[in-house]
């Protein structure tokens, strides 16, 4: 996914009128990934330590696809 200038990435605070949110499951200390809906149709995620920080912007896509992956646990191996 493109933002206006063509950049996958944005600082999270330019993005207006977004709601951000992350699992139940996350760690209470902070240590989350956030996604947002964007009007454009596309998904943002930042890191929840750094509101202000990057966020990096990808299609629906593209978040299917990983979140395919990671249900079928092509990941799990990052996390043992």
């Amino acid at each position: 996914m493109q933002y206006n200038d063509g950049t996958t990435n944005v600082a999270a605070d330019q993005l207006e009128d977004v709601t951000w949110r992350k699992a139940t499951a996350s760690n209470p200390s902070g240590d989350c990934v956030e996604l947002a809906d964007l009007a454009s149709g596309g998904v943002a995620v930042r890191h929840s330590r750094a509101p202000r920080g990057p966020a990096l912007l990808y299609t629906r896509a593209e978040i299917a696809a990983f979140i395919r992956g990671a249900k079928d646990g092509e990941f799990d191996d990052l996390i043992a």
